[in-house]
């Protein structure tokens, strides 16, 4: 059965009790919404009339809030914010859309702590930013721009580098303070196309170590449980660096293991305009070895 509308007042007169309200005043009121006095003070009649109580008390020197009025005003302005907040959305004329995708990890890692250069090179954009799960997801992904790993080589897109991967071990500092030789410490492994412990071993020429104690799905994953003191990580420079200058993690080695892949910007053959495109490139550049 449909609610009755009996009590609803007329929204005009509800915008009058709130600024009313808020101001402290019919005069102000009336100022505020380019009206008389006389018509603030028909309509707060009018409303509480509907409702059956009074809103406000008259005095000799202006008028003030009842007690009705003081309970009521709240859940008013909460939904003249809604309503304000739904047309906004709804309605408000769009702005241009500028897609963006990458990985969670490059996402978190890289691109949301450059988000405020971004919007600062974008004007008038909506800056759209969507999660790319796998790297397989290549084949299906439809943003206007794609940061992607790998040697730049796909057809239909073109790809401009922003920066190199490099790996080193790291690990929280509190995990070394128990024990002073990082090589018999638990170890962090990560899923997807970075290379792994037995790579490093091989390229250094270091016995094989542990297996990993902990495999994670994700590159921000396996970068967190290395901060709370998990195990080592064979981290990513670029992406580590904030942690590294945070003292979250420490390295411990020298030694670097680069990868020939890296990270691209890429959009369609024919896709975002060349200039919004190198203002990305710019921007995404940034802070890269």
């Amino acid at each position: 059965m449909a609610k009755s509308t009996a009590l609803l007042p007329s929204l005009e007169w509800v915008r009058v009790f709130e600024a009313a309200a808020r101001l402290g005043s019919f005069t102000a009121a009336a100022e505020e919404l380019g009206l008389t006095q006389a018509a603030v003070s028909q309509r707060i009649r009018h409303l509480e009339e509907r409702l059956g109580v009074a809103l406000f008390e008259r005095r000799a020197r202006g008028v003030a809030l009842s007690v009705q009025g003081e309970a009521w005003l709240p859940h008013v302005q909460q939904a003249i914010e809604r309503l304000t907040q739904s047309a906004d959305s709804l309605f408000a004329a769009p702005r241009s859309r500028l897609g963006l995708m990458a990985s969670a990890s490059l996402l978190e890692l890289w691109v949301i702590p450059r988000l405020a250069a971004l919007r600062a090179r974008l004007p008038g954009r909506q800056l759209v930013l969507a999660t790319m799960h796998r790297w397989p997801d290549y084949a299906q992904a439809e943003a206007d721009l794609e940061i992607r790993f790998g040697d730049g080589d796909w057809p239909g897109r073109e790809a401009h580098r922003l920066f190199g991967e490099v790996l080193t071990p790291m690990a929280a500092p509190a995990l070394l303070a128990s024990d002073g030789e990082w090589r018999s410490l638990p170890r962090i492994a990560v899923a997807g196309p970075r290379l792994g412990w037995r790579e490093w071993e091989r390229c250094l020429g270091e016995a094989p170590g542990p297996a990993p104690a902990l495999r994670l799905d994700t590159f921000v994953q396996a970068l967190r449980a290395a901060e709370a003191g998990a195990g080592v990580l064979l981290g990513s420079l670029p992406l580590c660096q904030a942690a590294l200058d945070g003292g979250r993690l420490c390295r411990l080695s020298s030694a670097e293991l680069p990868m020939a892949e890296g990270y691209w910007l890429t959009r369609p053959a024919e896709g975002a305009a060349d200039r919004e495109f190198a203002r990305v490139r710019e921007v995404l550049r940034g802070g890269a070895g």
